[in-house]
């Protein structure tokens, strides 16, 4: 490991202030962070301890939206009362990433700024254009069973490969942040990550220094939330196919569908195509089949993960079968 210099920030406006001038990285749980150090994926000058900042609870807006504190912990969160009651979605999807020690560590903004398990990314003598620009990615042609089949690039086809992420997506969150100006910022969890493009290492669009405060989630929606996680085995397994969903049926048809899906893009996965196909329509084979046509027009698998696009369609299809047949009898 490379050594850095350590800085612990005394408030908000001290941490954002610190990676102004150190150009250092914040670290809180370091889950992900510390291991890319030990490898020397990752090399910072130095990093900014943000662990004892007052951002750890959870609290109702008066507009009703729920806040979650960037720290709040990812154990804490999952078995927060009112998240298992309004937001059952997110509460299976964190309880289906990890394991518990490693939940109770891991914060809510660094489950979203975690990077990918890209073999070749970890792999410091293997070309990454995510790690090293303009090297190539090994994965394209190489060994690439967890890899993307939607919304890749030439130069990058890893996935993102948080589960809190893929149901926040499906909820319609909001992440709030502050800069290194003093200002702050709502982001629509749709915009926040990055597809890879020409630019694979730049993942997000935060700005340099920018510091993740809280996640904002919409007042409850309501429905039969499902996370169903498809993965190689039952736990400490990142997933091949996720999918968060949110379905809510009137009179025999569904009447609103909220589906994101992980383990397939550079990003949490969201297609309002795939969602206005279904709404109005009663449940059934051929329009669950309808749905996955639509979500995998433009997929396109890499050899090793071919098999994502079938495994897909069956996962979809059982989530909307499973919500459906509860929503009608609920």
């Amino acid at each position: 490991m490379k050594s850095f210099e350590y800085s612990r920030a005394a408030d908000v406006s001290d941490a954002v202030r610190l990676s102004g001038t150190t150009m250092g990285r914040f670290i809180a749980g370091g889950t992900n962070l510390l291991d890319l150090m030990k490898l020397e994926v990752e090399t910072p000058d130095g990093l900014i301890d943000i662990s004892r900042l007052p951002l750890k609870d959870i609290t109702v807006e008066d507009d009703g939206r729920l806040r979650i504190g960037a720290l709040v912990a990812n154990s804490d969160l999952a078995a927060d009362e009112r998240v298992r009651r309004d937001y059952p979605v997110l509460s299976r999807a964190l309880l289906a990433g990890a394991s518990g020690q490693l939940r109770n560590k891991a914060t809510t903004g660094g489950n979203l700024l975690q990077r990918t398990r890209c073999y070749y990314f970890y792999d410091t003598t293997a070309p990454c254009n995510k790690r090293e620009p303009g090297s190539g990615c090994g994965a394209i042609g190489g060994f690439n069973r967890i890899h993307a089949i939607l919304g890749a690039s030439d130069k990058c086809i890893a996935t993102h490969p948080s589960d809190m992420a893929v149901a926040m997506r499906a909820l319609g969150a909001i992440v709030e942040t502050r800069k290194t100006d003093g200002s702050t910022s709502e982001i629509p969890i749709e915009d926040f990550h990055r597809l890879p493009g020409e630019t694979p290492e730049i993942e997000t669009v935060l700005e340099p220094g920018e510091l993740i405060t809280a996640v904002l989630l919409p007042k409850p929606v309501g429905g039969v939330q499902i996370y169903r996680k498809v993965r190689d085995r039952a736990s400490y397994a990142f997933a091949l196919v996720s999918v968060a969903a949110v379905i809510r049926m009137e009179g025999g048809k569904i009447a609103e569908a909220r589906l994101a899906f992980g383990g397939l893009a550079h990003k949490p996965w969201r297609d309002p195509a795939v969602e206005r196909a279904l709404v109005g329509q009663a449940p059934s084979k051929e329009l669950f089949a309808k749905a996955a046509d639509i979500l995998l027009t433009d997929a396109k698998g890499q050899g090793e993960n071919d098999f994502k696009i079938p495994l897909t369609r069956r996962t979809l299809a059982a989530v909307l079968r499973e919500a459906t047949t509860e929503g009608a009898s609920s």
